[in-house]
């Protein structure tokens, strides 16, 4: 054989590995390594590309969102292993389910979705109900956590992709809120949520400039005497339409849209510039705010803090930043970085929702934290149940040990804020003492109490604390 055309069959060997290793790293690169199925990019492109065809044709393209129900669930008893196995055994369940012309794919997690173009959605989610709900064996083990489906159609619901997976979501979330196991189509109720999701959207991002995100105040009581000691400042938005809305008409949404930074920094810098004159006059000692788990997430939060509070007229010994043990759990080393540089400049730090978790007392005994906040979930019981007040009347004993002070939200009962006194706890916050209220009330009350104490504002009688 001449040489040149041995050349030539070397070359066109080689062009020919090299396609073939090409191939297969496009087709790695578009499958999930777990259950084999398409991952969620290639999904979505395949998605967009049966929409297009649609639209030239007239055709119908159906998408199913599929949740497993208590997951998480399988994946703490049984550990991860044994999830990742049923996951894969999910997988391969809807692979041999699959019929012409459908694409099935994991989009993540315990995330699975359906592409179909050609089956009835109502009876193909019901399929894919029954076939997700067979009891699957897992370590000698029978599990059946089921599925929850969520369906959205082109282009009955939705004319692009981003609109048909974001319907289809809300019907799943609607599922889930319902218990899970079953499926739902979006339909008109959902299409009008959405708009009003949408409306609500576009105001909020209009409302934080326009300064309709203000804070309000909610007292913070001393167990001895019934004087009001400090305030904590939390957020309203004044719509001009709908009147005062309260965070949870609205907080969620902006957590969602990245805009609750913003809003922290707008009801943080507002509510310190309203709160420093009381300082200054001595009606109260302390001012505090809750910092949301994403913002703590930011390396240079603390240093962004003092900042903003060096625009305004409160003292930084005045300051307490209320933290949330979700907060700890996630990153110890970077919560403690961000409470040592907020105590070196004399912020003080509160642990919120203490009692709720696990490692609340290694936080107090590792973290320099004055203040715990007993969670509103223990105080609404203690009145009424033995135990719980027993394990009040611990938890205060413990933290008093550590020279740590107590505050108890959400007092809504007499009876609450007279064990709560006999039992030692320091300060106590909630509706039986005072609503959230605006500034003016705020400072009226705050005249008030240091005058004389009366009302709900007054110390509740003292009674010998059960437990």
């Amino acid at each position: 054989m001449p040489d040149s055309v041995q050349k030539l069959a070397a070359l066109t060997a080689r062009v020919a590995e090299l396609e073939s290793e090409r191939a297969l790293t496009l087709r790695l690169a578009q499958t999930d390594s777990l259950t084999g199925l398409v991952n969620r990019g290639a999904f979505t492109a395949e998605l967009c590309e049966r929409l297009e065809a649609a639209k030239q044709d007239g055709g119908q393209v159906a998408l199913f969102v599929i949740d497993l129900d208590r997951f998480k669930h399988l994946n703490d008893t049984l550990g991860h292993h044994a999830g990742d196995l049923f996951l894969a055994e999910v997988g391969e369940r809807l692979r041999c389910d699959t019929e012409p012309g459908e694409l099935v794919a994991r989009t993540g997690g315990d995330e699975f979705a359906l592409i179909t173009t050609g089956a009835d959605p109502a009876r193909r989610a019901q399929r894919l109900v029954r076939l997700l709900a067979q009891p699957h064996m897992i370590y000698g083990r029978m599990v059946s956590p089921g599925a929850s489906v969520g369906v959205a159609v082109y282009p009955d619901n939705a004319a692009d992709a981003g609109d048909l997976q974001r319907f289809a979501d809300m019907a799943l979330y609607r599922v889930k809120l319902k218990g899970g196991r079953r499926w739902s189509a979006f339909d008109a109720e959902l299409r009008d949520e959405n708009t009003r999701r949408r409306t609500l959207e576009a105001e909020l991002r209009r409302a934080i400039p326009a300064g309709e995100i203000e804070p309000w105040f909610q007292p913070v009581i001393d167990s001895r005497d019934g004087r009001i000691m400090g305030v904590e400042v939390l957020v309203r938005w004044r719509h001009p339409e709908q009147g005062l809305l309260a965070p949870a008409a609205f907080v969620p949404m902006a957590e969602e849209l990245g805009l609750i930074g913003r809003i922290d920094e707008a009801v943080f810098e507002a509510g310190c510039a309203r709160a420093a004159p009381w300082v200054k006059a001595g009606l109260i000692e302390s001012v505090s705010f809750n910092v949301s788990p994403r913002d703590l997430m930011d390396p240079s939060f603390s240093r962004k803090l003092i900042g903003r509070l060096g625009k305004t007229a409160l003292p930084p010994t005045a300051l307490t930043v209320e933290i949330t043990e979700t907060f700890l759990l996630q990153d110890l080393a970077l919560s403690r970085r961000h409470i040592e540089r907020l105590n070196a400049k004399g912020v003080r730090i509160a642990l919120d929702d203490f009692g709720t978790g696990y490692s609340n007392l290694r936080a107090l005994m590792h973290l320099p934290i004055q203040t715990v906040k007993l969670d509103r979930s223990l105080i609404c019981d203690v009145a009424k149940d033995q135990r719980v007040a027993k394990l009040v009347a611990s938890m205060l004993h413990a933290a008093r040990a550590l020279g740590v002070r107590i505050v108890a939200e959400g007092v809504e009962e007499e009876a609450q804020a007279i064990f709560l006194r006999a039992a030692g706890c320091d300060r106590m916050q909630g509706y039986w003492f005072a609503r959230p209220m605006p500034a003016d009330q705020m400072e009226m009350a705050l005249k008030e109490s240091r005058a004389e104490p009366s009302g709900r504002f007054a110390a509740p009688p003292r009674r010998r604390a059960r437990g």
